[in-house]
C-alpha cells in the first residue's frame, strides 16, 4: 500500500477543517427561535385516543418539541415553560407575564422569533393583547390544537411545525402577531375561533387569512389592518394590573340592570356584546347613559360574528356617551379598552383608538 505524501495528508486535513468550518456555519445560519409554553389542549392528554375528554397542559414543553419530527432543523429551539393552564383560566397576569418574556427575549440579537403553544379558548385574545404590546417587528407566532397530544390524528405537532417555521422566516417580520392553525396563517386582530371542536376553528371571516404554511412552506396574502407591536402605543412595562372592564351579552328582553351592578362592582369599562348593529332594549341604552355621565366608559360591540358597528346607526354613539367597537369582536373590544383606560382619555378619544387599532 502506497503511504500518503505529508503534502497530500495536509491537504486531506485542511479540507475536513474547511468541511467542518462550513458545516458549523451553515448550523449557526438557522435562526434561533423561543417556544412559550402556556398549557392548553396541545399539551393535553386523555385516557384514550378515541375520546373527547382530557385534561390540559399535561405535556411540557422539551417533550413537545421532541415529538415533532424534524422541527429541530428549522431552527435552534429553545423551549420556556411560562404557565401551564387551559386557556379557560387565562389571566390578565399570565398576559402580562407572556408580553414582558416576548418583550425580552426579542431584545437580543440572538432570538429571532417567538413561538407560544396556548389553548385554543381564548387564543385570539392573547394574540390581540400581545398584538398591542409587543415592541418588536420580529414575528411572534400563536399557536395549538384542538385535540390532545393523545388524540388520533392530533393536530398538534403540525401545527407547531408550522409555527416554527413562521417564526423562522424572515419574511414574516412586520405581520404583527399571528396565529398558526390547520395550515392558515391569520393575524390578531382579525381572528376569530368559530367552531367549539373541529381543527378548522380559526378563521378571518371579514378579512381572510394573511397566509397559508403548509408542512413549512409560508405564502402570505396581504399585509394586517391595524396599528400594532412597533406602531401602538401601549406598553406594559412596569404595568402589574389592568384595569377591569366587564362584558354584558345581548339578548331578548336582556336584564336593564346589569350594567348598574357591574358599575357598583367596581368596573371600569364596559364593553356591551350587543343585537345586531351593537344594539339593545331601551332600558340597557338608559344604564349605559348612566353609566358614561358617571365616568364609566361603554364600547358597543356586537354578538353577531361579522361586520362593523356604525357610530352613527339605529343607536347614535354621541347621544349616550357611548363608543364604537369598529370591527372588534366584544372580547378584544375589552382589552383595547382596559390598555386605553390606563389613562384618562375623552370618549373622542377612545373613538379614534377603536378605529385605528
Amino acid at each position: 500500500m502506497k503511504k500518503i505524501s505529508f503534502f497530500a495528508r495536509n491537504f486531506l486535513v485542511v479540507l475536513l477543517l474547511i468541511a467542518s468550518v462550513v458545516a458549523n456555519g451553515q448550523a449557526k445560519k438557522l435562526p434561533n427561535i423561543v417556544i412559550l409554553a402556556t398549557g392548553g389542549t396541545i399539551a393535553g392528554a386523555g385516557a384514550s385516543s378515541t375520546g373527547s375528554a382530557y385534561t390540559s397542559g399535561q405535556v411540557k414543553i422539551e417533550a413537545m418539541i421532541d415529538a415533532v419530527p424534524n422541527i429541530r432543523t428549522l431552527a435552534n429551539l429553545k423551549g420556556e415553560q411560562v404557565a401551564n393552564v387551559g386557556s379557560q383560566d387565562m389571566s390578565v397576569k399570565v398576559w402580562l407575564d407572556v408580553a414582558n418574556r416576548v418583550n425580552t427575549l426579542l431584545k437580543s440579537n440572538d432570538v429571532d422569533g417567538v413561538v407560544i403553544t396556548h389553548g385554543t379558548d381564548t387564543q385570539e385574545e392573547t394574540a390581540y393583547f400581545l398584538n398591542l404590546v409587543v415592541k418588536s417587528d420580529k414575528p411572534v407566532v400563536l399557536t395549538g390544537s384542538m385535540r390532545p397530544s393523545t388524540a388520533l390524528s392530533a393536530d398538534g405537532p403540525l401545527n407547531m411545525y408550522n409555527a416554527v417555521a413562521l417564526a423562522a422566516n424572515p419574511d414574516a417580520k412586520g405581520y404583527g402577531v399571528m396565529v398558526v392553525m390547520n395550515d392558515e396563517i391569520h393575524a390578531a386582530r382579525d381572528v376569530k375561533k368559530m367552531y367549539s371542536t373541529p381543527v378548522q376553528t380559526f378563521q378571518s371571516p371579514q378579512e381572510g387569512m394573511i397566509g397559508t404554511v403548509i408542512f413549512g412552506d409560508i405564502l402570505f396574502f396581504h399585509k394586517p389592518s391595524g396599528r400594532h407591536t412597533t406602531n401602538s402605543e401601549f406598553s406594559v412595562d412596569g404595568v402589574k394590573s389592568l384595569p377591569r372592564v366587564d362584558i354584558v351579552y345581548g339578548c331578548a328582553d336582556m336584564s336593564t340592570d346589569l350594567i348598574d351592578i357591574m358599575v357598583k362592582a367596581g368596573a371600569k369599562g364596559i364593553v356591551i356584546a350587543g343585537l345586531g348593529d351593537g344594539n339593545m332594549n331601551a332600558g340597557t341604552l338608559e344604564a349605559v347613559k348612566r353609566a358614561t355621565k358617571a365616568g364609566i366608559p361603554v364600547v358597543r360591540a356586537t354578538r353577531v360574528p361579522i361586520g362593523a358597528v356604525l357610530i352613527k346607526g339605529e343607536v347614535v354613539d354621541a347621544d349616550y356617551g357611548s363608543v364604537s367597537s369598529d370591527e372588534l369582536n366584544p372580547q378584544k373590544a375589552r382589552i383595547l379598552l382596559m390598555l386605553a383606560l390606563q389613562k384618562n382619555r375623552s370618549r373622542e378619544e377612545l373613538q379614534k383608538l377603536f378605529i385605528e387599532y
